[in-house]
């Protein structure tokens, strides 16, 4: 059993919890993933780790509660728990002092990108961040991400709040530009995958390596089950196992959102018999 400690509700569906994982917390780094149950009928579903703290034996994630075990799992209160946890998992991205590196983060993805971010500055790099959400009541950690940052810039699709623009956009100002500032060594992406296909392809021309990290369904983790199989550069990797982290340059994104959609119908049917079961 793993314990809530702490609960933030950052809007009316999206939640920040710190679990009670002293062994995980331990070993976490960066750009890695673990996989929960909720109870001992539910599901496993893999979330990342956007922030950890080994002394305190403590690991934070950052969800949306958009089907029946993501609701479950925010309406959990402190002091209650979680059945299990498994991780860390996958691949911690590569950090190393590369120069200029841009992280750019879109939705929930800003939790993961902070993370990575502040590690690349951690190693020494300097670090510009760019994150960005469909509205202003959707971004979440600004602060925490101008401290890992020596330049933010904060975007919302809809103008509701500091610049009108899709995250690619002052991306690729910046490429544009790097000549004046020095050049970009790497570019780091997390976010809808729709997302993260459009800053490859907006990186591509200027030929920046760029590292996306993929939500791909998954199972169980091992590279068993074969559900988070990808294709990278035309070999079939797992996600699980071979990732999360892939060049988004070599991403068969077609294939990838296909399958990130392969189960709509059934979650569909789960999320209404959830919500029919709490109604009666």
């Amino acid at each position: 059993m793993f314990p809530i400690v702490a609960r933030q509700d950052l809007s009316t569906d999206t939640r920040v919890l710190k679990i009670a994982a002293p062994e995980i917390a331990a070993k976490a780094q960066a750009g890695q993933f673990f996989i929960l149950r909720t109870d001992e009928h539910g599901e496993r579903i893999p979330l990342t780790f956007a922030d950890w703290d080994a002394a305190a034996g403590t690991v934070s994630t950052v969800f949306q509660m958009v089907g029946k075990t993501t609701r479950q799992l925010g309406e959990l209160k402190v002091g209650d728990v979680v059945q299990d946890m498994i991780g860390p998992l996958g691949w911690p991205s590569e950090v190393e002092k590369y120069g200029i590196v841009v992280c750019v983060g879109g939705g929930i993805g800003i939790a993961p990108i902070y993370a990575i971010t502040r590690a690349m500055h951690q190693a020494g790099n300097r670090t510009i961040g760019i994150i960005g959400a469909r509205t202003k009541d959707l971004l979440f950690w600004e602060d925490e991400m101008r401290q890992a940052c020596d330049e933010l810039i904060v975007c919302t699709d809809d103008g509701s709040y500091a610049r009108k623009a899709l995250v690619t956009e002052p991306l690729r100002e910046l490429l544009e530009t790097a000549p004046k500032t020095g050049p970009i060594q790497r570019v780091v992406t997390v976010g809808p995958a729709i997302m993260m296909k459009f800053v490859a392809r907006t990186t591509a021309p200027f030929q920046v390596k760029t590292i996306v990290s993929l939500n791909s369904i998954m199972v169980d983790g091992t590279g068993m089950c074969g559900s988070c199989r990808v294709e990278v550069g035309g070999r079939t990797q797992f996600v699980c196992v071979d990732g999360p982290e892939f060049d988004g340059h070599q991403v068969d994104w077609d294939l990838m959102m296909a399958r990130q959609r392969i189960y709509l119908e059934e979650e569909k049917v789960s999320l209404e018999r959830f919500l029919a079961a709490q109604a009666a």
